[in-house]
């Protein structure tokens, strides 16, 4: 039969992005509790100046959706996971959009690995204001499985993107590319939202001498956690860096500059507690993590 039927959780830039992919080559609904769909319906969601009409259905709804994804920020995976329990089955596929290297874990704590798969989201920022978002439509889901058993599922996630004209890739070390993704985040994110960075400042030799400071703190983790490849990592998130768009802002700079919370927990505050795991020392993200709640608590008064 293959994947007719996706559900959709979280609405954010990523989320809206793929909401309109997806609504023209599958039965398309969207996961979300009542006060979030009376939000959408009253003030519709907006993608590059158009509303984009989607159909809603609650949590205690009932539905056979073949895919799940779960594209919502890190603060909002704990509600997810519980929101999608009627709509789970031995035949659900479930990937996460949200950055970090955890969400996978969380997920299949829950449901199995069986049905999880290892994904994210890369490519040109997107930039999110209330409930409108502009993105230029360039990016892809990556996505894999470092278990056999899911191979099948793989095939089907392939076959489903590629029949909708959705751009993907499928890595050769898929827990080595999410470490890759995360280390851009560390660095990209945080460094922009303390300093206000655009991608194309952070280009510059002088960030670069600083962000490998950074990096060199992931590496370290990483060869901890045995990712295979750890060493690759400075030469291939830099390389990441310089193919991004010049005037992009990271998600965590636009969450600083529209008041809302940051993903700091699971980028600095996973590193630091990594590092404590390990016994190795993380003072650049210490600062940073201690910086960035700064700002938030500042955006609070």
């Amino acid at each position: 039969m293959g994947i007719e039927k996706v559900l959709l959780c979280g609405l954010g830039a990523v989320g809206l992005t793929y909401a309109n992919k997806l609504k023209n080559i599958c039965t398309l609904k969207i996961l979300a509790d009542n006060k979030r769909i009376e939000k959408y319906t009253q003030n519709i969601p907006k993608l590059n100046g158009q509303n984009i009409s989607l159909d809603y259905i609650t949590p205690n709804s009932s539905w056979n959706p073949d895919l799940i994804i779960i594209s919502t920020k890190m603060q909002g995976l704990e509600d997810a996971i519980e929101y999608i329990k009627n709509y789970v089955e031995n035949k659900t596929i479930i990937i996460s959009l949200i950055n970090g290297i955890s969400s996978e874990n969380q997920i299949a704590e829950k449901y199995g690995w069986n049905k999880v798969l290892h994904s994210y989201f890369i490519g040109h920022s997107a930039v999110r204001e209330d409930n409108k978002v502009t993105q230029d439509g360039v990016g892809k889901i990556v996505f894999g499985s470092p278990y056999n058993f899911n191979l099948q599922k793989v095939q089907e996630l392939k076959k489903f993107f590629e029949d909708g004209n959705i751009d993907y890739e499928i890595p050769k070390d898929i827990i080595y590319s999410l470490w890759l993704k995360y280390t851009l985040n560390v660095f990209s994110n945080q460094a922009s939202a303390i300093m206000n960075l655009t991608f194309g400042e952070m280009k510059s030799e002088k960030f670069q001498s600083f962000a490998k400071k950074i990096i060199n703190e992931v590496k370290n983790i990483a060869e901890a956690e045995k990712v295979k490849g750890s060493e690759n990592l400075e030469k291939d998130s830099i390389k990441a860096l310089l193919s991004m768009v010049d005037d992009g802002k990271t998600s965590m700079l636009q969450d600083i500059m529209a008041g809302r919370k940051t993903e700091v927990d699971i980028f600095a505050g996973e590193i630091i507690r990594l590092g404590e795991k390990h016994n190795i020392p993380t003072p650049y993200n210490e600062i940073m993590y201690d910086m960035i709640k700064i700002l938030e608590e500042k955006n609070r008064v």
